[in-house]
Parts: C-alpha cells; sequence; structure tokens
C-alpha cells in the first residue's frame, strides 16, 4: 500500500486531492498537514511513501522544505503541486529533490498518473515541458541567464518583477530589507540589467511571472 501525506493550506483543496486519490487502487491518504513545518514535523515522526505538497505554503519556502525532507527522509517521494506554469519552477523544485511538478489546472486528470509513476520510481512532467527541462537541467553552458541565479536569488527576482516592495519581499521571504536589497544587486548583475523595470521587461518576456 502506497501511504500519501497531502500538504495545502486550503482544506478544501486537501480534499478535493483526496477524492482524487481515493479512486487509486493500493494508494492511500494516510495524514495531511497545512503548513511547511507541520508536514517536516510528520514526515521526521511517521513514515509515508509520497508528500503531495502545494508550491506555495506558510511556514517555510517550498523548495527548502524539499530539500529538508529529502536530507533527512531520502526514500520519500515528492510531487509538487502548483499554480505556477513549469517553467517558472519545475526546474528548480527537481533539482530541489522533488520527483514530479504538477500544475494544479491539469491536476484532476494528471494527478492518479503523476502518483503512479513516481510510486514505481519514476519521475513526473509533462510531455510538452520535458525537452526544456532537459537542457534546464543538462546544460549549463546554454542556459538562460535567470536559471543561474539561485533559488533565493530567483524568489526576490520573481517578487521583484511582480511589482513588490523591499519591505513586502522582506516580510514574505522573512529577511531583512538590507538582504533583500543586496540579492537585488545580485540579480541585477547576473541578468545585467539596470533597474527593476528591467526586471519586469525580463520576466515577461520569458513569462516567468504572472500577469
Amino acid at each position: 500500500m502506497i501511504k500519501i501525506i497531502i500538504a495545502d493550506d486550503h482544506s478544501i483543496v486537501r480534499e478535493g486531492l483526496k477524492k482524487i486519490i481515493s479512486t487509486t487502487p493500493n494508494v492511500v491518504v494516510t495524514d495531511e498537514a497545512s503548513d511547511g513545518m507541520e508536514l517536516l514535523r510528520k514526515v521526521q515522526k511517521n513514515r509515508y511513501d509520497i508528500a503531495v505538497l502545494d508550491i506555495k505554503m506558510p511556514g517555510m519556502n517550498v523548495l527548502d522544505l524539499i530539500k529538508t525532507i529529502k536530507n533527512d527522509k531520502p526514500k520519500i517521494s515528492i510531487l509538487v503541486l502548483s499554480m505556477y506554469p513549469e517553467e517558472q519552477y519545475a526546474a528548480r523544485a527537481l533539482k530541489a529533490g522533488a520527483s514530479g511538478y504538477l500544475t494544479k489546472e491539469s491536476a484532476p486528470k494528471a494527478l492518479v498518473n503523476a502518483i503512479q509513476k513516481i510510486a514505481k520510481g519514476g519521475t513526473y512532467i509533462s510531455e510538452k515541458f520535458s525537452d526544456q527541462l532537459v537542457l534546464q537541467l543538462n546544460s549549463d553552458e546554454d542556459a538562460l541567464p535567470h536559471d543561474k541565479l539561485s533559488d533565493r536569488e530567483y524568489q526576490v527576482f520573481r517578487l521583484i518583477a511582480a511589482g513588490q516592495s523591499n519591505k513586502v519581499i522582506s516580510e514574505e521571504l522573512n529577511l531583512s530589507d538590507k538582504t533583500v536589497s543586496t540579492y537585488r544587486v545580485r540579480i541585477l548583475q547576473k541578468l545585467n540589467l539596470k533597474n527593476n523595470a528591467e526586471i519586469t521587461h525580463y520576466a515577461f518576456k520569458y513569462g516567468l511571472v504572472d500577469w
């Protein structure tokens, strides 16, 4: 029996996922979590085969959460369920240790297939994104400038591109204003940009934020 824990801060989403998963033989949802820290505590205490988690939850950044879980419990497989298109976060989630990335838009049809594939030791990603993912994961030479940002730099980059102030960014990522400013300088240097307006234009060009 494949044991699954679902982590999402919306109870109605968790219930919907449980209903979809309940149609699959030999798969059972044995636990739930409403934020990152609760998920981490439960994973450290109990045994699950797969964790299905939302990419944006209170309590802990999801990329850091994935790395911590895989460090503590390397055998657990992680499926990231996201509101963001694959080009925005899939490669980073897989690099962090996830076994799959699924958009919420496609979840009703693809969730069971994703779980079955991951349970067998595979990796789940949509066919349309697979070629792009190979390039992102394997080719540093051909990587786009934003692919070379660290995970934290990328998070700050997306928030700046979305028009958020340093204060808002510092609160959301639990960083000081000074640290956010330091990341901004690094981002401008790595992307060869001059200001926030150019960051926004760059993000729009590559489809890296929601509009």
